[in-house]
């Protein structure tokens, strides 16, 4: 089963959050954790840039606050997801490592790793904008046709 770690359900939200403030340039990780109860402590890491995304934009001293490093049309879902929980992969082989016993012999990798690309490239498609909207018909629309798009490419 596909699934996102819980940091980067997290992440997500807090990214989303922020989207959603327009009129208020950022919050602080407390406020996001306590809104969404999420534990404090896995919130401020997220929030203080150290996973390497540049999707944020700590603020430390007094004001200590997060923002978003730029804009939300430009930040996709996969950038976000990557930064968190690192490449993302479908199998031990997808990664650079090749330790799987059968790597030489298997004859479902190389369609595997086609699977892969494309649902990185589906969701790439997805920006934090998106999410961010109340309606979110039109962008599950265009993700499935970008999906259906690169399954035939």
């Amino acid at each position: 089963m596909l699934r996102l770690s819980k940091k980067a359900d997290y992440a997500l939200m807090a990214m989303k959050h922020l989207a959603q403030k327009r009129d208020v340039s950022s919050t602080s990780a407390r406020e996001i954790a306590e809104q969404y109860d999420i534990p404090i402590e896995l919130m401020a890491k997220c929030c203080s840039g150290s996973c390497g995304c540049a999707c944020w934009r700590p603020r430390r001293g007094r004001a200590a606050a997060t923002l978003l490093g730029r804009a939300a049309t430009s930040i996709s879902v996969a950038e976000v997801i990557e930064a968190i929980d690192g490449p993302f992969t479908v199998t031990a082989c997808s990664t650079d490592k090749h330790d799987c016993e059968q790597f030489s012999k298997c004859s479902v990798r190389d369609p595997l790793w086609q699977i892969r690309e494309r649902i990185a490239a589906a969701l790439g498609t997805v920006t934090l904008a998106e999410i961010a909207a109340e309606n979110l018909s039109t962008p599950v629309a265009v993700s499935r046709a970008a999906v259906l798009h690169n399954a035939r490419t």
